[in-house]
């Protein structure tokens, strides 16, 4: 079905307010899985809810969100075991802020959970004119490469370059599968893709259950597995554990750099964007039709999305559910 942005972000809104969300915090949740939607990742958006409700159902009340240090280029959040949905955005703001002052900036929290796309982020501090980094540790679902046991989060890492236009946006998990992609076919009765997963027993599996109850496979085999551990260790150093056991305690990594403390920050954004139209006219492989520049996908969906998003009916009569439950 078909729901107008006014209706998603008000269904949103009524569907965390029963779970002790403040319209405030519903709100920044609303527009970063509206964005989520128009970009086109389903598994991004609003069936989202679903699982931010039955975690905050599992929780207690969240305490204040704090800058508990500050120092030069350095900050740290403490999230209050809020969303990080709410705590990243404080956190990009602090970088943004920080960065503006001093050149670079590097800001760490914890003590939150959920943060959604890491793009949404750093995309944030690149049309501000800066380059961002952003990594995140999260619930251990992913099994070291070789493996069968989960150890490390879906661990997923963003990079935002600002160019002429559109700035240059990678962003990549490095599981094989994502938690949200197997929650979603989970709620959809759809089968896993072959490979990404494994159930308790380490056994292969297409059963999303399965899949939950056993381990993600790393994305990239060996080298995404390494990519992970380092992930899994900047979340370390915010704050967060080795292995998270619940969802509880993510440590989130920002580090934001203004290139004209380095450059000439507009000759640079011409090359950012030379570099997109030389990849852009590179000779694609036979069968292909074109080359892409990471992240273009998103953000051209987003340019010629209307004014609806498209939500699954069985996933918009589950989070209706929700909204009846106060």
């Amino acid at each position: 079905m078909e729901l107008t942005i006014d209706e998603a972000t008000e269904l949103t809104i009524r569907a965390l307010a029963p779970c002790g969300v403040s319209e405030a915090h519903a709100r920044i949740v609303a527009d970063h899985l509206i964005e989520a939607a128009r970009c086109g990742h389903e598994f991004s958006s609003l069936p989202r809810i679903l699982a931010i409700a039955e975690e905050l159902r599992a929780k207690g009340a969240p305490g204040a969100i704090r800058v508990t240090r500050e120092d030069g280029a350095f900050a740290h959040v403490d999230g209050g075991d809020n969303l990080a949905y709410v705590v990243s955005l404080i956190a990009i703001d602090k970088a943004i802020d920080i960065c503006a002052r001093t050149g670079i900036a590097v800001v760490t929290a914890n003590n939150t959970w959920f943060s959604g796309r890491c793009a949404y982020y750093t995309e944030r501090a690149a049309r501000r004119g800066f380059v961002a980094l952003h990594t995140t540790n999260t619930t251990a679902r992913v099994a070291p490469f070789g493996g069968a046991d989960r150890l490390m989060g879906t661990n997923p890492f963003s990079i935002a370059f600002p160019s002429e236009g559109d700035p240059i946006v990678i962003d990549i998990g490095t599981s094989a599968i994502t938690w949200g992609d197997v929650v979603l076919a989970r709620a959809k009765g759809e089968a896993l893709p072959a490979g990404v997963a494994v159930d308790p027993s380490g056994s292969v599996t297409l059963d999303p259950q399965a899949a939950l109850d056993g381990a993600f496979m790393p994305w990239g085999g060996p080298r995404g597995g390494a990519l992970a551990i380092a992930i899994q260790l900047l979340g370390v150093l915010a704050g967060s554990q080795v292995a998270i056991k619940d969802t509880a305690n993510f440590g989130l990594f920002f580090v934001v750099i203004d290139p004209a403390r380095i450059t000439d920050a507009n000759e640079f954004r011409r090359q950012v964007a030379a570099m997109r139209r030389t990849i852009e006219s590179n000779r694609p492989l036979p069968g292909k039709s074109r080359v892409r520049v990471p992240g273009d996908g998103s953000q051209g969906r987003r340019q010629h999305s209307a004014n609806t998003i498209w939500l699954d009916d069985k996933v918009h009569a589950r989070i209706l559910a929700l909204t009846q439950a106060a």
